[in-house]
């Protein structure tokens, strides 16, 4: 009996260290068949979120999801839900106190009814057509689909190796997944959003 208890600390204890904060983000996430679907996370803490979907996979399946303010988090699924599945978040212990600044910062805008924050929305840039420098110094025009602090939609014939280095404009970025006309770049760095226009259409 002990060790049946035993088996269920951890869960217990993960309970008690992650508050779970009720949001609405809107995001991406893909499933081990690479299949890729639209979600909408329902709460979250730092150690793991449930999430409205229209693909759910099995329970253990590793999920790759890709969140309106938050950014990349990855885990597996825990359980299936009503409409979607809950997962862990699988992150250092440093990643983990930056989600949980995160989804504080993201429980109090929503008591204190604070505008929403700007800095992750997507836009389109004025002037769309950027310069992209890949590892090998080659340099390629491209057309920015839209943007935000933490990553952007790149319009392109041809594509960078996923997780490889890119510059836009100024702005070193990874290649974290191809599109049906061009890829996703996440910033290396949340960028200021005074700059973000003229630091990525640099030439």
């Amino acid at each position: 009996m002990a060790l049946a208890n035993k088996k269920f600390l951890p869960a217990a204890e993960e309970r008690r260290r992650f508050q779970r904060v009720k949001v609405h983000l809107l995001g991406r996430y893909m499933l081990p068949d690479r299949r890729e679907f639209p979600c909408q996370v329902i709460n979250m803490s730092p150690g793991g979120l449930a999430l409205l979907a229209p693909g759910i996979g099995n329970v253990g399946d590793r999920v790759v999801a890709y969140l309106d303010h938050i950014g990349r988090v990855e885990g597996k699924i825990t359980r299936i839900i009503d409409n979607g599945f809950a997962m862990t978040i699988g992150a250092t212990p440093r990643k983990r106190d930056k989600l949980a600044a995160q989804l504080t910062w993201l429980a109090n805008r929503d008591i204190l009814n604070l505008p929403e924050d700007r800095r992750h929305d997507r836009i389109v840039p004025r002037n769309p057509i950027a310069v992209l420098t890949l590892e090998d110094g080659t340099k390629m025009t491209c057309r920015i689909i839209d943007l935000s602090l933490s990553g952007a939609a790149i319009a392109a014939e041809n594509r960078p190796p996923l997780k490889s280095i890119v510059l836009l404009g100024r702005v070193q970025g990874r290649v974290v997944r191809n599109l049906e006309d061009g890829f996703a770049l996440e910033f290396m760095h949340e960028q200021p959003v005074e700059t973000l226009e003229e630091s990525v259409t640099a030439r």
